[in-house]
């Protein structure tokens, strides 16, 4: 990892995308057997995951602080999440945390950091990190 913000640094692919739900199990049924979406997996508590070749669709019910702002969560997936956040952090974005793991899949680990645009949309950093 570089201990120097990279100032070529853009974000440029998006890895996955949340959208909120009010039922679980009425989405699913909708996104896999009506829209004809690849269902991945369902995770505790209400996430849902789909394949948007390649792209991640993500269904959740939305948690506590997202309710007063029903946007999207667009999760944009970069190479070194640390080198993506210090980058940022020097271009005087705010995050609500460091880059942290969120899950251990057989093949990788899921590392994510969340931060807001100007107007108050979540977004993330996501990595994979085999």
């Amino acid at each position: 990892m570089s201990d120097q913000p990279n100032e070529n640094f853009g974000l440029k692919e998006i890895g996955q995308i949340a959208v909120p739900v009010n039922d679980i199990d009425r989405a699913i049924t909708f996104y896999r057997d009506t829209l004809g979406m690849r269902f991945l997996f369902k995770a505790p508590p209400g996430l849902v995951f789909f394949d948007c070749n390649g792209v991640r669709l993500l269904l959740e019910t939305p948690a506590q602080k997202q309710e007063k702002n029903h946007s999207s969560i667009i999760y944009y997936k970069v190479p070194d999440i640390q080198s993506a956040y210090e980058t940022l952090l020097a271009r005087g974005v705010h995050f609500e945390q460091k880059p942290e793991l969120v899950a251990k899949m057989p093949d990788h680990e899921l590392w994510m950091a969340f931060f807001h645009d100007p107007d108050e949309n979540l977004l993330a950093l996501m990595s994979e990190v085999r």
